[in-house]
């Protein structure tokens, strides 16, 4: 096990920020509510997957809605902690590990802030490798864990336990509902499940892979190095495989709007010298890269937009008129890619009617990297 310092936290959210694929959550508010618990002297433990005993009981934590929401209405931090409780009320037994529903955005740094608040481990690992909009869309459910019993807190001290048995569809919409009811944004464990499960069907290491992305990102703009080598060299020497540049250029078009509890849109980031344009679709992730009619990289692989200075990652609710911006696009590791994987979260499940093709075989678009 590894006690996180606040430097490792900084890391990861800014690395995470990038696995996210512009949904997820700002990370930002996630890291201050961490910051100020460091400051009261707890610590959040990072636990590796192989340490795991296989009879434990591993809850996946973290909030749901609308990313907007949140911002709106900052969270004091025990939200997610009181969701735990509940379930852990209605299992009858304490729970031994939390585990990141998914590695994007502030969903990386809720579970983090409940392993700091409650002294539980985290575990490396997530269900999902990015970011997706909706419960189903995890791994574990892809490879036969139960989502149900799901406790849903929010930040009145309002709790509701859903229970769908199998039907982790179901249990989604119901969830939705009640976050819906109770404004839009809340926060959530659910997906209990044994240790054993949670190494046959969870992404490993990957927020040690967020701590790699954004420490190497930092440290290439302290060198005036690009940023944008430092994630692609990352990611090439990890389980995802491969990142590239699919357009460097300014976001001259976003159109949103919050319903149904996502933020759902469009952007169009255009190169600067006009030459080509790219479009991207959003469901509080991004789903599809365009140009033209032409795909260059589609759900479940990863599209991001990070700034061009920085390097960081620009959420979907924060991309505007301006920003000067590179999309990159990250391929996804092998457990995400399987048949019933891509039955979940592969195109058909938000409605595209492109097929799925692997960011690595649809080729390298003008002026991008190899």
């Amino acid at each position: 096990m590894q006690q996180l310092s606040i430097d490792d936290i900084e890391d990861i959210a800014r690395g995470a920020g990038i696995l996210g694929t512009g949904g997820g959550g700002d990370p930002y508010i996630g890291k201050m509510l961490l910051a100020e618990e460091y400051r009261r002297g707890s610590v959040a433990t990072l636990m590796d997957p192989d340490e795991l005993a296989d009879d434990a009981l591993v809850v996946a934590s973290a909030f749901m809605g609308a990313p907007s929401v949140v911002m709106e209405r900052i969270p004091s931090g025990d939200e997610a902690v009181e969701a735990l409780r509940v379930l852990e009320r209605r299992l009858g037994r304490p729970v031994t590990a939390v585990v990141p529903m998914e590695c994007g955005g502030l969903n990386s740094m809720i579970p983090l802030l409940v392993a700091a608040k409650t002294g539980i481990p985290i575990v490396d690992a997530d269900g999902m490798g990015r970011a997706f909009p909706e419960l189903q869309m995890e791994t574990f459910g892809v490879y036969g864990v139960s989502g149900s019993p799901i406790a849903i807190c929010d930040d009145r001290g309002h709790s509701v336990i859903v229970d769908t048995g199998s039907d982790n569809v179901s249990m989604e919409r119901h969830a939705r509902g009640v976050t819906i009811r109770m404004g839009g944004v809340a926060y959530i464990a659910e997906y209990p499940m044994s240790g054993a499960d949670l190494k046959r069907t969870a992404i490993p290491r990957t927020l040690t892979l967020a701590q790699s992305i954004g420490k190497a990102v930092a440290t290439a703009k302290s060198m005036n190095r690009s940023p944008l080598e430092a994630v692609t060299d990352c990611c090439a020497n990890s389980i995802y495989g491969h990142a590239r540049l699919l357009l460097e250029g300014k976001v001259v078009d976003v159109a949103r709007a919050t319903s149904g509890g996502f933020v759902s849109g469009t952007a169009e980031v255009r190169a600067f010298d006009d030459s080509r344009s790219v479009t991207l679709t959003f469901q509080n992730e991004h789903l599809i890269a365009r140009e033209g009619d032409r795909v260059l990289a589609i759900v479940p692989d990863l599209v991001s937009v990070l700034d061009i200075e920085t390097g960081l990652a620009i959420n979907t609710e924060s991309l505007r008129f301006g920003q000067r911006v590179h999309v990159v696009g990250i391929s996804t590791p092998p457990i995400m890619r399987t048949p019933e994987a891509l039955q979940v979260f592969g195109p058909a499940a938000f409605g595209l009617t492109e097929p799925w093709t692997p960011l690595e075989d649809i080729g390298v678009a003008a002026g991008a990297l190899p």
